[in-house]
């Protein structure tokens, strides 16, 4: 589908009468529920600061080991690619800053002693971005590696005790806990020294391993619902799924939606630079707060996802609705197959899902 179809759509939506009635108002929804997301890392190698003279910092062209065990207030900067998140593909950089801090209750010559163990002090930063390079969201979470998970923490943690400080871009506001999983086939980070030059970071042996994000989301993704029902039209002449009119298998269908994150100008390229395209000249972004724009259209950065009945049906655009800031139209295509009857809607951006919604399929 080209974005000319989708504009003609999308002004033809506008002059209905079907969005012309306005939005019912709904009572307050109820607080998010928090969802887990599992990251996998690649390419994963910890480079210890063993090195006092600055002129041999990432200068070796060789793989570099370190000799016997790094020892308490052994510093690191840590890094990975982000290549999955939720078994999805996407591209992103995993860095971290680590202080060695091992504790325990019984404790060897160069250990803490004390009431609880852990391995070390950690800032991690996780940066995902789709394939094409578009920003998605950022995690900034702290806390102990190596540490017993939190009581409440999901079971697939395996280790340690960490908090979501904060998020950006479609994670903007996020909270939770965080921890490592422990998979048959991890093998950790690769440990080298700062000497070695990290261009080579992905041509070395490096580790994997996946990590696990319990979020607690500042805003959801959710259906506007009108007086007749979810705001959800058939494509062919906009008028709303209904009862008396359902969906039917196969067929396009549009729908407005709130909580879908940030978008950029349609014409921009990946990470946020401004295209070349006379549509776009001067076009440099979104200001926060602003209306999104009918020229060019707004697409949400985030993947978007819907389900009917549980089966993925083929997203064609998501985008901001020109003169809004929270609303977004969604157009889909009804998976072939669904059952008549009432089907389960879900919409899902950036991997955090709505409460589902209830459409009429014959």
């Amino acid at each position: 589908m080209n974005l000319k179809w989708r504009t003609l759509v999308f002004a033809a939506l506008a002059a209905g009468p079907f969005y012309r009635s306005g939005v019912a108002q709904t009572a307050p929804a109820p607080p998010p529920a928090p969802v887990v997301l599992k990251i996998q890392l690649e390419s994963f190698v910890n480079y210890f600061n063993d090195v006092t003279d600055w002129t041999k910092l990432a200068a070796n062209p060789n793989q570099t080991t370190l000799s016997g065990s790094t020892p308490n207030f052994a510093q690191s900067i840590d890094v990975a690619d982000i290549v999955s998140v939720n078994g999805e593909p996407v591209k992103g950089v995993f860095t971290e800053r680590r202080i060695q801090y091992k504790r325990t209750v019984s404790p060897t010559p160069g250990q803490f002693i004390a009431d609880s163990v852990s391995s070390a002090i950690q800032d991690r930063f996780f940066e995902i971005l789709k394939l094409d390079g578009t920003p998605i969201g950022n995690f900034v979470v702290t806390g102990m590696g190596g540490a017993i998970p939190a009581p409440g923490t999901p079971t697939v943690i395996a280790d340690g005790n960490f908090t979501i400080i904060g998020g950006t871009g479609a994670f903007m506001g996020a909270r939770g806990q965080a921890g490592g999983l422990d998979e048959p086939s991890s093998t950790g980070a690769r440990n080298a020294s700062m000497s070695e030059d990290p261009s080579n970071r992905r041509v070395f042996p490096s580790g994997h391993r996946l990590m696990v994000l319990q979020v607690i989301p500042l805003t959801v993704p959710a259906v506007v619902q009108t007086a007749n029902g979810p705001a959800v039209v058939h494509g062919a002449d906009f008028s709303q799924v209904t009862t008396a009119k359902p969906a039917k298998p196969g067929e396009i269908l549009s729908l407005l939606a709130t909580g879908l994150g940030p978008a950029q100008p349609a014409c921009q390229s990946a990470g946020g630079t401004g295209g070349t395209s006379t549509a776009c000249a001067g076009v440099t972004g979104i200001e926060p707060g602003d209306p999104f724009p009918s020229s060019p259209l707004a697409i949400v950065n985030s993947p978007v996802e819907i389900t009917v009945n549980g089966q993925p049906a083929q997203v064609q655009y998501a985008g901001g609705y020109p003169g809004t800031t929270n609303t977004y139209q969604v157009n889909f295509v009804v998976p072939a197959g669904t059952a008549t009857g009432s089907a389960s809607l879900q919409l899902t951006a950036a991997w955090i899902s709505g409460t589902a919604v209830t459409i009429p399929v014959q």
